[in-house]
């Protein structure tokens, strides 16, 4: 098989199956359901929620965690805001009590800033209620420390990975996919929204960011080349949102041990030996990749 065919295989095989999408699908529904008949007394499974995270972003792969965020009635903000003790867990735990009434037997807790549910088959949700501002964002509580108020604008950051994304040729997606795959397989330990950020401002001046998935094993060594020369940066800005991120973990000899995986792989396909090929970017990438 070529380049082309094997990385197109690759990035079709760490996407979540169509099983697990409409999993994800009906939880998601029954959640919002649950939430929109207790704080806005509306029977409805769609209306103010949405997805964020990675799945919101379109980058998420086979392991990935579900983000939702539910935008409560503006009316309550002041009961929680003004609460006498700890508002922003109280508001977190009413949330708590109200998922339980659709999942009674399913493990659901806070943690800081979001409500888990935790489902047996290992699928997390991840929970956030926000009150929408006049600017498009979102306050949201954050209970640890005594509690405060943060801001996020999610909306934002998809808009500008989907613009990046169609600009790329699709290219920026499944680059942000592929680095999963490898962060995953190698326990790397990086935050997939380090990895986006990170993916986003690489492929954004890439040399070959409109080519296709012949390009892919180019595009896998110089992500890799990156990573290794950007490692030591402070921190970074999440596009859309210019939320500042700081790195989470050490990845830099990681990086330089991927890049020279990638570059190996790339020496064996061009001396025409597909089973050292397939079997250093299986090293690289884990299993999903193709077998020779």
């Amino acid at each position: 098989m070529s380049i082309a065919t094997d990385f197109e295989t690759f990035c079709k095989n760490i996407k979540m199956d169509e099983r697990t999408v409409e999993t994800i699908s009906t939880r998601y529904q029954s959640i919002t359901r649950r939430l929109n008949l207790d704080f806005w007394g509306l029977d409805s499974t769609t209306s103010h929620s949405f997805y964020t995270g990675s799945y919101g972003r379109d980058t998420e792969i086979y392991t990935s965690d579900i983000d939702m965020v539910m935008v409560l009635p503006p009316s309550l903000y002041d009961r929680y805001a003004y609460y006498a003790g700890n508002g922003k867990s109280a508001l977190l735990q009413a949330v708590k009590r109200s998922i339980e009434k659709t999942y009674p037997n399913t493990d659901v807790g806070g943690n800081g800033q979001v409500v888990q549910v935790m489902f047996s088959d290992g699928m997390m949700f991840g929970i956030v209620p926000a009150f929408e501002q006049s600017n498009g964002t979102y306050k949201y509580p954050d209970s640890n420390n005594g509690g405060s108020w943060r801001i996020m604008d999610p909306k934002a950051e998809m808009a500008a990975f989907t613009a990046m994304n169609n600009r790329c040729n699709k290219n920026l997606k499944r680059l942000c996919r592929m680095a999963r795959a490898w962060n995953a397989y190698n326990r790397v330990g990086m935050k997939g929204i380090l990895i986006d950020t990170l993916a986003y401002k690489f492929i954004k001046d890439y040399e070959y960011n409109d080519k296709s998935y012949t390009y892919y094993d180019w595009m896998s060594r110089d992500f890799m080349q990156f990573l290794y020369d950007n490692h030591d940066q402070a921190y970074w800005y999440v596009p859309g949102s210019n939320w500042q991120i700081s790195r989470n973990t050490y990845f830099k000899n990681d990086a330089r041990i991927g890049r020279d995986k990638c570059c190996e792989a790339i020496k064996y396909a061009k001396d025409n030996m597909p089973y050292s090929e397939h079997s250093k970017w299986r090293e690289h990438y884990g299993t999903k990749y193709p077998n020779a």
